[in-house]
């Protein structure tokens, strides 16, 4: 395809998706556009690189969905995904995929946390390979990511292989680490009112009781997919959520339409042309190191199932490699006063930077209690109607 040709295509696709999205996402989506075109001529940025990922290349937007029966969402059996694709692939689906022992998936957000691992954690290998011990990077929101790395006094004494073998550990690590370290800043920032579209309020959706099991399932997925080299990393996340999915007790789309609709004025509720979200997951793992899904009832189908608890990334592998790692977030967003009020108070404000495994549980604990205050269900059992 001429230079010419694909810049038509390209700014067709902004105008249309102006349209639906709004000119924020717009902008994203061609700009992705535009930077993953490389990929398709030019080979890895560095001599270390995971089959089928490059730095150079972020993932798109991949928007979400609530987990209602209300019009406009899409309800999918386990058969009906199609293949992975960190680019666009027209024959890849997202919807709600509803399963006996995690709920309902949000399949984009399961998608979401897969490419942010592995875009990531190929970041991290380019610059583990050139010997950097700091970086940024940004996801969809102004937020800017600092990290800060410590190596071993060591690392220049070790052969190129070894160091090779370790930092493919440590990046696969990393790169879940710092996504879902980001994709739970993007929740707490909703709910305290930002929006990606302005005339679009994203608190309704966050904290949703889908999201996070959703967002760290994708972490736990993608890191699997970079320890197996054989293949590139589209085609064994495939097989990988088809496998989970599988484990988790996926149920066809109609099974998943009448569990939710089962639902409704106790999860969800309609309100004229608008979705209303009551229930909501703040469980981001702090207490026992595990996000536990919400099950709905559904004994017709589920037979007393027992909820799958998934791990918080960890960095363990990091730590007994001899490497330390510091991050820091730096809010940029209009919503930055009143964060930063809740974690240093009123009068300290200017810190201006937040340590996630710091501040993170802070900001928790105030958005439990303001759910408190607002009235939003909170229910103590895993399964609802317990």
């Amino acid at each position: 395809m001429s230079r010419g040709l694909c810049v038509f295509w390209v700014c067709l696709l902004s105008m249309l998706s102006a349209g639906v999205f709004g000119c924020r996402q717009t902008v994203r989506l061609a700009g992705s556009a535009v930077r993953q075109n490389p990929l398709r001529h030019i080979g890895p940025s560095g001599g270390w690189a995971f089959n089928g990922l490059d730095a150079r290349v972020p993932p798109s937007y991949r928007p979400g969905s609530y987990a209602s029966a209300t019009p406009r969402v899409t309800f999918l059996g386990p058969s009906d995904l199609g293949p992975h694709s960190y680019r666009f692939d027209a024959a890849e689906r997202s919807g709600i995929v509803y399963t006996c022992r995690a709920g309902h998936i949000d399949i984009a957000h399961v998608r979401k946390g897969i490419d942010w691992t592995g875009y990531l954690a190929a970041v991290m290998l380019e610059h583990l390979e050139a010997g950097r011990s700091t970086f940024q990077f940004k996801q969809i929101e102004p937020s800017l990511y600092h990290v800060h790395l410590t190596f071993p006094e060591d690392w220049a004494d070790r052969d190129d292989g070894q160091r090779e073998r370790i930092a493919r550990e440590v990046a696969c690590d990393l790169g879940a680490y710092l996504a879902w370290t980001g994709l739970t800043w993007h929740e707490i920032l909703t709910w305290f009112g930002y929006r990606f579209k302005v005339w679009q309020s994203e608190f309704p959706s966050a904290f949703s009781w889908e999201d996070n099991y959703s967002n760290l399932l994708g972490t736990h997925i993608a890191v699997a997919a970079l320890g197996d080299e054989s293949r590139p990393f589209d085609e064994v996340v495939t097989d990988l959520l088809d496998g989970w999915l599988a484990d988790l007790g996926a149920q066809p789309a109609e099974a998943a339409e009448e569990i939710t609709e089962a639902m409704r004025d106790r999860w969800f509720s309609s309100q004229g042309l608008f979705t209303v979200i009551h229930e909501r997951n703040f469980d981001v793992g702090f207490d026992d190191g595990h996000v536990t899904p919400r099950l709905a009832p559904a004994g017709a189908v589920c037979d007393d199932p027992e909820p799958w608890p998934l791990a918080i990334p960890i960095l363990d592998r990091l730590v007994r490699h001899g490497f330390s790692v510091r991050v820091e977030i730096e809010p940029r967003v209009w919503e930055e006063r009143r964060i930063l009020a809740v974690v240093f108070g009123e009068n300290d404000e200017a810190a201006g930077r937040l340590d996630p495994a710091v501040h993170f549980s802070a900001l928790m604990d105030h958005i439990e209690q303001d759910a408190v205050a607002r009235g939003i269900a909170r229910a103590d059992s895993e399964v609802a109607g317990k």
